[in-house]
């Protein structure tokens, strides 16, 4: 990861981008800004499918928010192959997505004011404690 994080305002709904190898440090997609969307591009290969889709749903449910990863299809430039696996989860970590093997675009439909009612419902985002970045 870099130094900062950057929040994007897209219609309304704040999207924090991350890459590939970002995924494996959940402190650094902790959620203290209040972001809806989480979104990863990545180079995941084969090997370590189940770790991606496994850390997808689990930032999902730990920052109360979208979260997708795209992942490239193919074999790579070394002859390792990556089978996709692009997903999509709710914010209460259920998959709303899954293609493997396939390129493609994808449409999905969120609902900012289900997520906004399910982290009422469930406030934990306010109990976290204080981290700071060094």
């Amino acid at each position: 990861p870099g130094k900062e994080r950057l929040i994007m305002d897209i219609h309304g709904w704040k999207v924090l981008p991350l890459i590939c190898y970002d995924l494996r440090f959940p402190a650094w997609s902790r959620n203290t800004v209040g972001y809806d969307l989480l979104i990863y591009v990545a180079n995941w290969p084969e090997p370590r499918r189940h770790h991606w889709r496994c850390l997808l749903a689990a930032r999902a449910i730990e920052n109360q928010a979208y979260t997708l990863g795209v992942n490239r299809v193919g074999l790579d430039g070394n002859g390792f192959p990556h089978t996709g696996d692009t997903s999509a989860f709710t914010f209460a970590g259920e998959e709303l997505l899954h293609v493997a093997n396939a390129e493609g675009c994808f449409t999905l439909t969120l609902s900012h004011a289900e997520q906004l009612a399910f982290r009422q419902k469930l406030p934990f985002l306010a109990d976290q404690d204080r981290f700071e970045w060094l």
